[in-house]
């Protein structure tokens, strides 16, 4: 049989994600797994209705689709996204509908489970038939449990293709309010004092529900507050997962982003991300934004910043949205005092919610409050505490110095001490010699497979 593999991976086929694929089709050279680099044509398929044709037809001509990414800042790449919002955008919903679906997803085991929701709603979404998802540590692959169990996966996976096994649906149809929002008069104005606010929005103005509670927001404020609209921000491309920032937290790109960011962002004390869901997530664009914040490394670079979303769309009925947000700011150590959507449906009632906001977020970080953080995010920061202590200490030297090493409450044991001796000396070079830092950020997608060299012909 023959799957479509989407590769959602920037780094194309040189990725931790191909292997894996490689691999199966290594160990079933019955099937074709085909593989179609969605990452480098979706710029592409924006503008060229005949690049997107190509890879639905490929689809077409296939008896299963298989959704193939790494994770990244808790969900799909942000041109995997945007691949699948062009879906919907085109109208080609019914190339997916009532194909078999699986989602293999790499990572190193951070807010995976966000991520398999997120793409298994979206299969359902399509009408497809989900078979279920496998979430590797990124180098299980080098174990022979790993091993197994990938190919207990794939073979699992053409096994319910074959039988055209019935799958049913998990995740609820999304139902969009017919709602129009209309700002009535300002009953109190907060005075933000010494405190800066930043309203960031992706807004195109084809939302004015999101458009209105914007600026209803803004007036709330007794001074004028500062909006800064992404789509002005020049922002040459996502990320690109090269590890380029490894060692100084500097990324490859030389546009607007890095600028906006420390001016902007780093300098404000009260920050408002606003946006309208698409599919079962905010905008590709805002993804990407996301995805670009990684040059500021697996950091708290927030702390002590005051958080509130305001969403135009069914937000309730994403509650993934909120969970991400939600750990995703207690890892950068800033505080998330809340959601404000227009999903209620009262114009009077949404109006009096935003006021309360701003009262809150000024009242909050006037008391320099942050919560403690809840599970999810005590898990999620014990498990990065981990992982750059230990194996990915080196490369990321930036986050072990920058945030790790000072954390000092590292009392669980490392006995890899062939793992610790390789870091230190590693670490040294990088210090002590510009030429091999300059080796290293050449060959750094390439050492990122050396866990796996070989594993694909055992």
């Amino acid at each position: 049989m023959k799957i479509a593999v989407l590769n959602g991976s920037p780094k194309g086929m040189t990725s931790v994600t191909m292997q894996y694929v490689q691999y199966m089709q290594k160990q079933f050279p019955e099937h074709e797994l085909a593989i179609v680099g969605i990452h480098g044509k979706t710029k592409k398929m924006e503008k060229d209705i005949g690049a997107l044709q190509e890879v639905l037809d490929l689809i077409r001509s296939s008896d299963g689709v298989l959704w193939a990414f790494p994770v990244y800042y808790m969900l799909v790449p942000g041109y995997y996204k945007r691949f699948i919002e062009l879906i919907w955008e085109t109208g080609l919903e019914e190339v997916f509908r009532n194909k078999h679906a699986a989602v293999l997803a790499t990572s190193i085991k951070y807010f995976d489970h966000a991520a398999l929701y997120y793409m298994q709603a979206i299969s359902e979404d399509l009408g497809m038939k989900y078979h279920g998802s496998f979430s590797p540590e990124m180098y299980l692959l080098a174990e022979e449990e790993g091993r197994a169990k990938t190919r207990f996966f794939a073979e699992n996976f053409f096994d319910e293709i074959e039988k055209d096994t019935t799958t049913a649906r998990s995740y609820p149809t999304v139902k969009r309010r017919d709602f129009a929002y209309c700002p009535g008069s300002i009953r109190n104005r907060i005075d933000p004092g010494d405190k800066k606010v930043l309203i960031l929005t992706d807004s195109d103005g084809r939302e004015p529900n999101l458009d209105g509670m914007i600026e209803r927001f803004r007036a709330s404020f007794s001074g004028e507050i500062e909006l800064l609209n992404i789509n002005d921000v020049r922002t040459d491309g996502p990320c690109l997962g090269c590890i380029q920032c490894w060692y100084d937290h500097k990324c490859i790109y030389d546009d607007d982003f890095v600028d906006a960011m420390q001016k902007k962002v780093l300098t404000a004390d009260i920050l408002v991300f606003t946006g309208a869901i698409k599919d079962r997530f905010l905008s590709s664009k805002w993804k990407i934004w996301l995805d670009r914040s990684f040059c500021n490394g697996h950091t708290a670079w927030l702390p002590g910043k005051q958080i509130a979303l305001l969403v135009a769309g069914p937000l309730s009925q994403n509650s993934n949205i909120m969970e991400i947000f939600q750990v995703f700011f207690e890892l950068l150590d800033a505080n998330l005092v809340g959601f404000v959507s227009d999903e209620y449906g009262d114009s009077e009632a949404l109006d009096r919610l935003l006021e309360d906001m701003a009262g809150r977020l000024v009242k909050f970080a006037d008391n320099g409050y942050v919560q403690p953080r809840t599970d999810l995010g005590e898990a999620s920061r014990l498990t990065f505490r981990e992982v750059f202590w230990g194996r990915f200490r080196f490369p990321f030297i930036a986050d072990y110095h920058a945030y790790f090493k000072k954390l000092g409450d590292r009392e669980f044991p490392h006995k890899d001490y062939r793992t610790r001796l390789k870091n230190w000396f590693l670490m040294l070079l990088s210090y002590c010699s510009p030429a091999f830092r300059r080796k290293m950020t050449r060959s750094m997608k390439q050492n990122l497979l050396l866990p796996l060299k070989g594993v694909i012909d055992k």
